[in-house]
């Protein structure tokens, strides 16, 4: 692809830059400059002032599994519970099967917690949508499962289960099962869903691929390369579609560390027989979930839940597994990726990483800062007193900035469990910016829309316009545009490691988003009306939306 786009504004991975021309030939960067090139390209962008910058890198995201669930029942656009059921019935009605019902699953997700009365739906409700066919809907944050009747009696759950370590089955008075199932719980259900086939797991890649891109998106990282959640392992589909060339964007894969792990040694074995470290396709990150949610009361807090439930949460490993897996895995040359929501499963990361600094470990105790990718994604509440230890130890903050905001989940379903206190400690961007930690920036869909510019607006603001609340939260918490757009570009793809994207520089291959207006140039509560017109990825235009009115001209070549 040979192309010059002119007249733009140029954000560069790092700040602004006083050029306005970036030049493409072979799909690299050969110049940027201003005014016009000295040998136009077959193909010129005016884009009127509009921003360029490098593709954004979503550190922590499923894109295969939100692309199955696209393509399934999705009901993850409603805005209220009736809504959501008659997104159930039209799919039920048009994917009605000639074969027995029982084993024709409904399955998708993304309802809201916040449309149910302590977070938890029941399964009579789904039961008037979906009465013949069993079915499961994953949660909008993939943390929780609503299974109608025919699902439990096809999976055998009944009041004599037993709830497996870290899940929650909620019941009613007599001990029976209502239709809501928490954390390890949904595997009780999930085991008996039949197995994804191939095509359909690749099916969800070209549409997570097409979603992403289609937003200015370029490189990801997945965060659970592993049979999670009734969603099927999808490390073969990234190996066949990068061998077959559908895979272009740039992508690492979190290789899934499964709770209940004995034999530390033979998971690193099994893990490191799958790393790979060259291609469009790596495995080169190792993800552990350590704790839950707060809509559940399963994130780990380090003092009780101030709601009348009480409890401390759920941990899923110990202080002494961390350390000694950390260690090892980094030995092992792996990148440790973190799912920490509560204080004390932040806190026990942060922990464990330092434990494996210390001397006469094995891990990280001779290997400098800018050689590690550690990071700790979510980071939702944090004790003040272990933000400065992220720049401290060299961890990333990786940051879902969408969340921090008064959306319905978190007046109804968070800030009334954390307290006053816990409730001052919520995504402490801003602490984090001040104290000198490495940011990425990340969307975590399908739990919540992929869009960069809507989690950046938030990340400026602490609100959104579509917020139940527009008061922002813990405004002095908030960064600017610049460290925003630098954690979701440069911070990301140093998670990555990656070589061609979160920047643009001369000599780099072509991973460019063209917005539809420069946010430099806008007041910051207007960031979110910004939408992604163009994308160039790897070299080649993947996503064109540009308006009739930024001239163009155009041969065969783009």
């Amino acid at each position: 692809m040979d192309l010059d786009i002119l007249d733009v504004a140029i954000f560069d991975g790092e700040a602004l830059r006083p050029e306005n021309r970036v030049s493409i030939r072979d799909g690299i960067i050969t110049e940027i400059g201003t005014g016009p090139a000295a040998v136009p390209a077959e193909r010129t962008i005016t884009a009127e002032g509009r921003l360029l910058t490098p593709g954004f890198v979503d550190a922590h995201v499923h894109t295969t599994f939100g692309g199955q669930e696209a393509l399934a029942c999705d009901i993850s656009a409603a805005g209220t519970l009736n809504e959501a059921l008659q997104m159930i019935r039209n799919y039920v009605a048009d994917t009605a099967s000639t074969t027995d019902p029982a084993n024709d699953w409904v399955i998708g997700g993304g309802w809201s917690m916040s449309h149910f009365p302590g977070g938890d739906p029941s399964a009579d409700i789904l039961d008037e949508a979906c009465p013949d066919r069993p079915a499961i809907l994953l949660s909008a944050d993939h943390h929780s499962a609503w299974v109608n009747t025919k699902a439990m009696t096809a999976a055998g759950l009944d009041e004599t289960s037993t709830v497996p370590v870290g899940g929650v089955i909620v019941t009613d008075s007599t001990g029976c099962p209502t239709g809501c199932l928490h954390e390890s719980a949904i595997d009780l259900v999930s085991a008996h869903v039949p197995v994804a086939s191939d095509e359909e797991v690749l099916a969800g890649l070209r549409e997570g691929q097409r979603y992403l891109n289609s937003l200015g998106v370029t490189a990801w990282m997945d965060a659970i390369v592993g049979d999670y959640g009734g969603h099927r392992d999808p490390y073969g589909t990234y190996v066949g579609a990068e061998e077959s060339g559908e895979l272009h964007s740039e992508v690492v894969g979190s290789l899934w560390w499964p709770r209940g792990v004995e034999d530390i040694d033979t998971e690193v074995a099994r893990l490191t027989a799958l790393a790979r470290t060259d291609g469009r396709f790596r495995a080169t990150s190792v993800k552990f979930m350590l704790d839950g949610i707060v809509e559940s009361r399963t994130a780990a807090m380090s003092n009780e839940y101030t709601c009348t439930c009480g409890g401390f949460g759920t941990s899923y490993f110990t202080r002494a597994h961390l350390e000694a897996s950390f260690s090892a895995l980094d030995a092992a040359g792996f990148d440790i990726h973190c799912h920490a929501i509560g204080d004390a499963a932040v806190k026990a990361a942060l922990d464990a990483f330092e434990a494996i600094r210390s001397p006469g470990t094995t891990g990280s105790a001779t290997a400098g800062p800018g050689e590690r990718r550690h990071h700790i994604a979510h980071v939702q509440v944090v004790d003040p007193a272990d933000v400065p230890r992220f720049a401290e130890l060299g961890i990333t903050a990786n940051l879902q900035a969408l969340w921090a905001c008064h959306d319905e989940q978190m007046i109804d379903l968070n800030l009334p469990y954390l307290g006053a206190e816990r409730s001052g400690w919520l995504y402490p961007f801003g602490s984090f910016a001040r104290t000198g930690a490495h940011l990425a920036m990340g969307s975590d869909w399908p739990v919540s829309t992929a869009n960069p510019w809507d989690a950046i607006h938030v990340a400026l603001n602490r609100s959104h316009p579509t917020a139940a609340d527009a008061a922002p939260l813990l405004p002095d918490q908030a960064i600017d545009l610049t460290t925003a757009l630098r954690a979701y570009t440069a911070g990301s793809a140093h998670l990555l490691r990656s070589a061609d994207n979160g920047r643009i520089r001369p000599g780099m291959h072509a991973n460019l988003a063209l917005a539809s207006a420069n946010p430099f140039e806008l007041s910051p509560t207007d960031i979110t009306g910004i939408t992604n017109e163009l994308t160039i990825c790897n070299g080649r235009i993947v996503h064109d939306a540009l308006p009739p009115h930024a001239p163009t001209t155009t041969d065969s070549a783009s």
